[in-house]
């Protein structure tokens, strides 16, 4: 059934709407970024002489690089285990219709009502006793389990819609489960995956609280960080600590953009039903 009209001009006026909510944020923190790093600016008011500089001011006091490259090392020891665990538990619960299968789903779902914070003093005597505590390990190995209840659940819901006609040609084929899988699922599964990773990367990539409390030397912890470097002479320079946010954001803006088109797929292709 074709939308009318009036209801094409709504949705298009309701992205506009959308669009404008989402970008007006950003400019008005570039516009506050490139204003004299002794001012405070008010309101959303374009610089007559940018100071681009202080980017390189705050990517130098805030040490934006190093916690860039701790930050990447979090994230690489985080997203590929998440999503390699999370798919194939995912395809178990979802394809193979395990016995018990309902029940670990609701283990699973009861694990999204857990807060982070809830966890955090547990985690720190675990991290104590395995010896990770104050280094990146303490926070890859909790980030894994705290993040695998979401990534189960959302790989389920794509394996389980998934046609079972597909595995069952597969079969007759003389496939067994791990080559329905491999050549079969996994095909069908790129945007779930691709949209699943994009999660996994924005969530681990801002991660705040469990850096803190778990890693000592600030230099370890994640870029959402980098603006404590800012306390002392810094701290009450608005430019400055809006440049500071735009350079840790923009990874994950730049991440976001080039992935944009298979996070909009898996939703289409109902990534998030089941």
């Amino acid at each position: 059934m074709r939308a009318t009209r009036t209801e094409a001009w709504t949705g298009r006026i309701l992205l506009v709407v959308i669009l404008v909510l989402t970008v007006l944020p950003l400019v008005s923190m570039l516009s506050a970024a490139l204003q004299p790093a002794d001012r405070n600016p008010t309101g959303l008011v374009w610089p007559s002489d940018p100071q681009w500089g202080n980017f390189v001011t705050a990517f130098e006091v805030g040490n934006v690089w190093v916690l860039m490259q701790s930050s990447a090392f979090i994230v690489l020891g985080v997203v590929p285990i998440s999503l390699v665990v999370a798919t194939l538990a995912g395809y178990a619960l979802g394809a193979l219709k395990i016995p018990g299968s309902r029940a670990i789903l609701l283990f699973f779902v009861l694990g999204l009502t857990i807060p982070f914070e809830a966890l955090i003093i547990p985690l720190y005597y675990q991290a104590q006793s395995l010896g990770t505590l104050n280094t990146q390990w303490a926070v890859i190995f909790p980030l894994i389990g705290l993040y695998m209840p979401f990534g189960v659940f959302w790989m389920r819901a794509h394996f389980v819609n998934v046609p079972p006609e597909l595995s069952e040609a597969a079969r007759v084929d003389g496939a067994n489960v791990w080559q329905e899988f491999r050549s079969v699922q996994l095909p069908l599964a790129r945007p779930a995956l691709s949209a699943l990773a994009i999660l996994l990367f924005l969530w681990t990539w801002n991660q705040f609280l469990l850096p803190v409390v778990l890693i000592a030397n600030p230099l370890n912890r994640t870029v959402a960080g980098a603006l404590t470097f800012f306390q002392g002479q810094y701290s009450l320079s608005i430019p400055l600590l809006n440049a500071g946010a735009l350079l840790i954001i923009t990874p994950a803006i730049i991440v976001f953009l080039i992935f944009q088109r298979q996070f909009i797929r898996a939703l289409l292709q109902g990534a998030v039903k089941g």
